[in-house]
């Protein structure tokens, strides 16, 4: 097989890194409290439903990881550390270790706040191999953060994240044993790797597409690799098939995305008890989609397509949509569109969440000019209140919906939260 149909640049470069930090939001809270540092910490909601966020590396060995019910995460390690997140702050964080990588090379992808791609191909040629600047960027961190990270260095971006894995640190029955901090996948031995893995190492290879696969034969991703294209396609349909079969050869041409648009903004929120009635969801929906188009004029991005989310007390979830006759950032047309769709669903049986989204986003420069009347008074006035929100605090002003009773204002721009209802809240039950 050619190096080209194996991924990998024509001259062979090992180029893209895939920098993760290790456990981002529990060693940012260890960092703050020193005396908690080799002791299980669990991050996010803390209160009966609230769900866990990021776990040190000492929880883990627990069973717990991220996305799990708090609810069972105690039951798992009841002698753990529970604190609420703090996303302002991990935002900081994440801010300055992106500044760090970008000190490196200018082709950084952010994935998330504590992820990002770079291409270092034009870098290396001033800085030294790819391998060295991985072992550099992982210093820088170390010393200005006191945080580590772990770096994955390959030809393609694709096989650098996979290579992510293997210089983590990860559990055992013996408790947390430390990993290399940068592995290497050299030009040339990308299917000697990637061969052996599991096919649920592949993007997109959930639980109902690997059962699909076992039942075809495939465990491994040299397993896939060896099935034709053609059989994958009529198993799993054409965009997935081929997909499937170009990772599974260590095919993947895409570049590092510098600007990245978002496909969508959201918020959503999981009650401290089942709301039962319209009028309580409105009011949260009135919330939620005012936070939503908070952030899309922050990111100068209009929106097509309003989304409702609902989650029912049986766990149930279903979602509604509209696509409205021109964008918008308008928190008017947000909040109207959202509560037409949950006006159209029965929630007498109980909500347990509810999201407000926004899709089909397009830059605010490319809108085409409204002649609404009336657009520029709205306009104005969110103005306003954006700036008000800038210096003051998202709580500081917003829809009366917002008001909690002697809670006051709070805002779901406001990240306390984002993980479920904290354990002190009044209301939970």
């Amino acid at each position: 097989m050619t190096a080209e149909l194996k991924g990998r640049p024509p001259d062979g470069t090992v180029g893209f890194l895939h920098v993760d930090m290790d456990a981002f939001y529990a060693a940012v809270e260890v960092r703050r409290r020193p005396e908690l540092r080799g002791k299980p910490v669990v991050v996010g909601g803390t209160g009966n439903r609230g769900v866990v966020a990021a776990a040190s590396y000492e929880a883990r060995v627990f069973g717990i990881h991220s996305a799990m019910p708090s609810v069972r995460a105690r039951r798992l390690c009841p002698h753990a550390v529970f604190l609420p997140g703090d996303h302002s702050h991990y935002g900081e964080v994440s801010g300055r270790v992106m500044s760090t990588l970008t000190d490196v090379t200018p082709l950084v992808e952010p994935l998330s706040l504590d992820e990002a791609f770079l291409d270092v191909r034009g870098a290396a040629r001033l800085l030294g191999t790819a391998s060295e600047l991985a072992g550099r960027i992982r210093g820088r961190i170390l010393d200005q953060e006191q945080l580590t990270c772990s770096v994955g260095v390959a030809s393609t971006k694709f096989m650098a994240k996979l290579a992510t894995e293997r210089a983590k640190p990860r559990v055992g029955p013996s408790g947390v044993v430390r990993g290399p901090g940068v592995h290497v996948v050299e030009a040339g031995t990308e299917l000697d790797f990637l061969h052996p893995l599991p096919v649920t190492a592949l993007f997109g290879v959930g639980p109902a597409t690997s059962r699909r696969l076992r039942r075809l034969g495939v465990e491994t991703v040299g397993d896939l690799a060896s099935m034709p294209e053609a059989s994958l396609v009529a198993a799993l349909g054409t965009a997935a098939g081929s997909q499937l079969h170009r990772l599974a050869n260590g095919i993947d041409d895409r570049p590092v995305v510098v600007d990245r648009m978002p496909r969508s903004i959201s918020h959503e929120e999981t009650f401290p008890r089942d709301l039962h009635t319209a009028s309580e969801l409105q009011a949260e929906a009135t919330r939620l989609g005012d936070a939503v188009s908070r952030r899309l004029r922050a990111s100068s991005l209009v929106a097509r397509t309003i989304v409702l989310k609902v989650r029912f007390g049986d766990f149930k979830t279903i979602t509604r949509s509209v696509t409205l006759p021109d964008p918008t950032d308008s928190a008017r047309e947000v909040v109207a569109a959202a509560r037409d769709l949950l006006a159209a669903i029965d929630v007498t049986p109980g909500v347990r969440l509810l999201g407000v989204g926004a899709s089909g986003l397009v830059e605010t420069s490319a809108q085409q000019l409204s002649f609404t009347d009336g657009t520029e008074t709205h306009d104005a006035a969110e103005q306003v209140t954006d700036q008000i929100r800038d210096r003051f605090g998202a709580s500081s002003i917003g829809p009366a919906a917002a008001i909690r009773g002697d809670r006051g204002l709070r805002s779901p721009l406001d990240p306390d939260q984002r993980w479920g209802p904290d354990a002190e809240d009044p209301q939970s039950g």
